[in-house]
């Protein structure tokens, strides 16, 4: 029984023996190979500054048509989405008070006529003369006042964009139509204040809308806000497009692309970007003296098939491209091409 428990342990210090022997450890070196990676140089670039704003169209003037007094509507002559001019009529209200102006009007000149006549001759004194001179030029300007009020027309070009009564209808306060200029119009956007000193009249505005899909159509900055809101620091500025065919009206969604002139950035390759699982960071590995770093990046704009970078990684850093997925913080690897 001793000499079997004596072949048993000779065995099992052979074994051990075995496996700690230099050959071993040197085999399981060579099996752990350095991740292998393809890297790119990074560079800076002039990249432009573009800022996307969602907004929606505004009319640059909307007009309310509406009386100085209630009256009856005799007659509305146009139509929502009728475009008008300038001075066309619209709405006919009721004329009877009118007409009792005129009768009452037409009096006064008879009267008038008649004190003149009696004044050439000495017949009535000069203050009573002054006194039914002022009563007649009074009816005339109150009769002129009666047939604005009266015959309504349209202060702007401009289309119908509302009509709240029929004919017949007593005016009851809200206003008979709307008229809106639709040539030019405009958006309102919101600027960050990182901005303010570039924001000027002629900077280039490119727009979009939903209606119109890819279609791109030209504006400019036509008002630019004095000042800046505390909150959310920001300014307003106004957009005016020249909308020559009309076809964008007030209301529309769109969106407008404001360039601020072009500024030095870093760019890589799109392929060195990886986005953190969770969360909204990205992250790129860089590459020195054999080793990755991990660099937390804050991207700007995509360009093609690169991408803008605002902060996180120095110029003339190389980026691993190829090869991310095996890799650590501060991990050794091997450069392939």
């Amino acid at each position: 029984m001793k000499r079997n428990l004596t072949i048993i342990a000779l065995i099992a210090t052979a074994l051990i023996s075995s496996c700690g022997s230099p050959e071993k450890t040197e085999n399981a070196v060579q099996q752990a190979e350095k991740p292998k990676v393809k890297i790119a140089q990074v560079y800076t670039e002039d990249v432009a500054q573009l800022e996307e704003y969602a907004t929606t169209v505004e009319a640059e003037v909307k007009n309310n048509i509406i009386p100085n007094s209630p009256l009856r509507i005799a007659k509305i002559l146009v139509e929502v989405g009728d475009y008008v001019t300038k001075g066309q009529q619209l709405v006919q209200l009721d004329a009877s008070s009118l007409d009792q102006l005129k009768l009452q009007y037409d009096n006064q000149v008879t009267n008038f006529k008649r004190i003149e006549e009696l004044y050439k001759i000495g017949g009535t004194s000069k203050s009573e003369y002054d006194n039914m001179k002022t009563q007649l030029e009074v009816a005339k300007k109150n009769i002129d006042n009666r047939l604005e009020n009266t015959i309504l027309v349209s202060p702007i070009e401009g289309v119908v964009s509302a009509r709240n009564y029929d004919d017949g209808d007593m005016y009851g306060g809200q206003p008979i139509l709307v008229v809106e200029q639709i040539k030019p119009v405009k958006m309102k956007i919101n600027i960050s204040e990182s901005y303010y000193a570039k924001t000027t009249k002629d900077l280039d505005v490119k727009l979009t809308f939903e209606a119109y899909g890819e279609e791109e159509f030209k504006g400019n900055i036509d008002i630019i806000y004095p000042t800046i809101s505390a909150a959310s620091h920001t300014f307003p500025v106004e957009i005016s497009i020249n909308n020559e065919n009309l076809k964008i009206r007030p209301g529309m969604y769109g969106k407008a692309v404001v360039n601020f002139g072009t500024k030095k950035h870093v760019v890589v390759p799109d392929q060195a970007v990886i986005k953190q699982a969770g969360s909204g960071d990205y992250f790129v590995y860089t590459y020195e003296d054999g080793k990755v770093y991990y660099n937390k990046v804050e991207l700007g704009r995509r360009i093609g098939n690169r991408y803008e970078v605002l902060s996180g990684i120095i110029p003339d850093s190389k980026v691993v491209v190829a090869g991310k997925e095996s890799l650590a913080n501060e991990i050794e690897v091997e450069v392939i091409e």
